[in-house]
């Protein structure tokens, strides 16, 4: 079976409602007029490169405020687990879980074989719509928040 492709730039980011590691569930057109939205994909809660990079964007949560992003991570783990994750590696991103895999399809990230996601960053503006994205060829690269910032302050 093959996956479906990525949304394009410039095209509204695929809608969606999934429960979260904060109070409930997190619906990603509730962030329009309101905050820019960075979903980060990632393959699976308690992995080195996945620790270190949620690690990364809590060390880093004030210089994202800053250029008023919310960065919300995603991975198909549940949210027992991703909540055990957030504690154990203390992680101040909400992170959202896609157990069902139906957003890592829609935004084309589903490793279907694997059936976890690949890592990939979606930038949604304030309006809704798709700005960046950028999936990495291997599970274990992952981008820094200089670039990643840079892609937010050029909106």
């Amino acid at each position: 079976m093959r996956a479906p492709a990525p949304p394009q730039v410039g095209s509204p980011a695929p809608d969606f409602t999934l429960p979260s590691t904060g109070s409930g569930e997190v619906r990603l057109s509730s962030y329009r007029g309101r905050s820019n939205v960075l979903l980060a994909f990632f393959p699976l809660a308690f992995t080195g490169v996945c620790s270190a990079e949620m690690a990364e964007f809590s060390q880093e949560f004030s210089r994202y405020e800053s250029v008023n992003a919310t960065v919300f991570g995603v991975s198909v783990d549940s949210v027992p687990t991703l909540k055990e994750f957030k504690a154990k590696n203390d992680i101040s991103i909400d992170m959202l879980s896609d157990f069902k895999r139906d957003v890592c399809r829609a935004y084309g990230t589903l490793l279907e074989e694997q059936f976890f996601s690949k890592r990939a960053y979606f930038l949604v503006d304030q309006h809704g719509i798709l700005r960046w994205t950028f999936t990495e060829a291997q599970l274990g690269d992952k981008r820094g928040t200089a670039e990643l910032l840079e892609r937010i302050e050029a909106l």
